[in-house]
């Protein structure tokens, strides 16, 4: 299963704090509006998308279709295939792509076995150029 590009997106209570974090580690904003609350910061192929008040816990995402520029692949599985690949493995999906659209995405939680969500948080498929 290809997923392309990734991120960790997390949820943070002050994006300029944390923004001023990440580049002590040499990360640089690659996008974003902080007047919207959200940044993505790269170091080289990895990124960390910092988002205040946008979600309660931090999210795996990949973005099916892009490159870890965020440039659109000429060949991906888009999300939908994804998805029902994912259903077919019995993943229990918390939100389902629209199989009608352009633009969706799918999310679910990992689970650690106890009923509540893992330190992981959330993983969301998007499809890629069209959120």
């Amino acid at each position: 299963m290809e997923l392309d590009a990734f991120s960790i997106s997390l949820a943070v209570k002050d994006i300029e704090a944390s923004r001023k974090f990440c580049e002590e580690f040499g990360f640089k904003v690659f996008a974003g509006d902080v007047s919207q609350n959200w940044l993505i910061l790269k170091n080289g192929d990895h990124a960390i998308g910092l988002f205040q008040g946008m979600f309660e816990k931090n999210i795996l995402t990949f973005n099916p279709g892009w490159d870890s520029n965020a440039q659109k692949l000429v060949s991906f599985t888009d999300v939908r295939d994804l998805q029902r690949q994912l259903k077919a493995q019995g993943v229990k999906l918390q939100q389902h792509a629209d199989e009608k659209t352009r633009s969706s995405s799918i999310s679910m939680c990992e689970q650690d076995g106890s009923g509540r969500e893992s330190v992981l948080g959330r993983l969301l498929l998007a499809a890629a150029g069209e959120l």
